[in-house]
C-alpha cells in the first residue's frame, strides 16, 4: 500500500495535491504525539514509584489511579478533559487566585485561553500514563534485589541507587514496550481531530469535505500514518539491537 501511494503521489496531480494539503498537519501530529508521550512518561514514572513506595497509602493511590484511568477510553477522556475537566480547573484556579485578582496582580483565567491543542495533549498524556506506569513498574521490579541490597551496603542513597543501579538495567526491559506505546500514541493522536486540532486527520477531513475525494484523501492519510509508524518501529528496533550489542560487549 505504501509503495502504491508513493507512486500515486509522484505521478498523479490529484494525489500530489491531496498530499500537499494533508501534510500540513504532520508537524502538529508529531508535536502532539511527542509532548503527550513525554508528559505520559513523566506521570507514569511518578505513579510507578508511588506504587513501589513503602507507604501503603501511596501504593493504594497509585493502584486506584491505574485502574480508573485504564478503564476510560481515550476518546471519552479527551471529551471529558476538553469540555468538563478544563472548565472545572479554570473555575478552581480563579477561586484560589481571587484575592490576587481583586488586588489587581493578575487577571481571571478564561476557559477559551486554554487551547484545544493543549487539552488534547493533556488528555492523551493522562490516557497513556497508567499503561506506561505499569511498564516502569515491571522494569524496575525486574532488577535483581541483591544488587539493590549491595548498593545499600555501599552507602548509596535511594536516588543514587535508582539512577546508577536500577534504571540502567531496567531500561533494557522498559524500552521495547515503551516504544510500542510511543507508536500507539502517535496513531491515537488522530483522535485530537474531533476537537478541530489541525493534525493530519483533521486536514484530511477538511479537504475531503470540500472536494468529495474521500478515497484519495483517506488513502493519503493512511499512507502518512503508516510511514510515521513504520519509521518509528525501524528506529526503535535499531536502538534495541544497539543496546543488545553494547550489553554483550560490556
Amino acid at each position: 500500500m505504501a509503495m502504491v501511494a508513493a507512486i500515486a503521489i509522484a505521478t498523479s496531480d490529484i494525489y500530489a495535491q491531496v498530499f500537499a494539503t494533508v501534510a500540513q498537519g504532520i508537524g502538529i501530529t508529531i508535536f502532539v504525539a511527542l509532548v503527550a508521550f513525554l508528559l505520559a512518561a513523566t506521570i507514569g514514572l511518578g505513579i510507578a514509584l508511588m506504587g513501589l513506595s513503602g507507604s501503603i497509602w501511596l501504593r493504594q493511590a497509585a493502584r486506584f489511579y491505574v485502574e480508573i484511568m485504564r478503564g476510560i477510553p481515550v476518546l471519552v477522556l479527551l471529551f471529558w478533559i476538553a469540555f468538563a475537566g478544563v472548565p472545572a480547573f479554570v473555575a478552581g484556579w480563579n477561586f484560589i487566585t481571587l484575592p490576587l485578582q481583586q488586588a489587581g496582580y493578575m487577571d481571571a483565567l478564561l476557559v477559551r485561553e486554554v487551547s484545544l491543542l493543549w487539552r488534547a495533549i493533556i488528555a492523551l498524556a493522562f490516557g497513556y500514563s497508567p499503561f506506561i506506569a505499569e511498564i516502569f513498574r515491571a522494569g524496575i521490579q525486574s532488577v535483581d534485589i541483591g544488587q539493590i541490597e549491595a548498593a545499600k551496603a555501599l552507602g548509596l542513597n535511594r536516588g543514587q541507587r535508582f539512577r546508577l543501579i536500577v534504571m540502567p538495567q531496567a531500561i533494557r526491559v522498559i524500552l521495547p514496550p515503551l516504544g510500542n506505546d510511543f507508536i500507539a500514541i502517535t496513531k491515537d493522536s488522530s483522535l485530537v481531530s474531533v476537537l478541530g486540532v489541525a493534525d493530519i486527520t483533521q486536514m484530511g477531513k477538511i479537504y475531503a469535505s470540500g472536494s468529495f475525494r474521500f478515497f484519495e484523501t483517506y488513502s493519503i492519510v493512511a499512507y502518512i500514518y503508516l510511514t510515521l509508524t513504520v519509521s518509528l518501529s525501524l528506529a526503535l528496533r535499531a536502538l534495541e539491537q544497539r543496546m543488545r550489542r553494547s550489553q554483550r560487549l560490556g
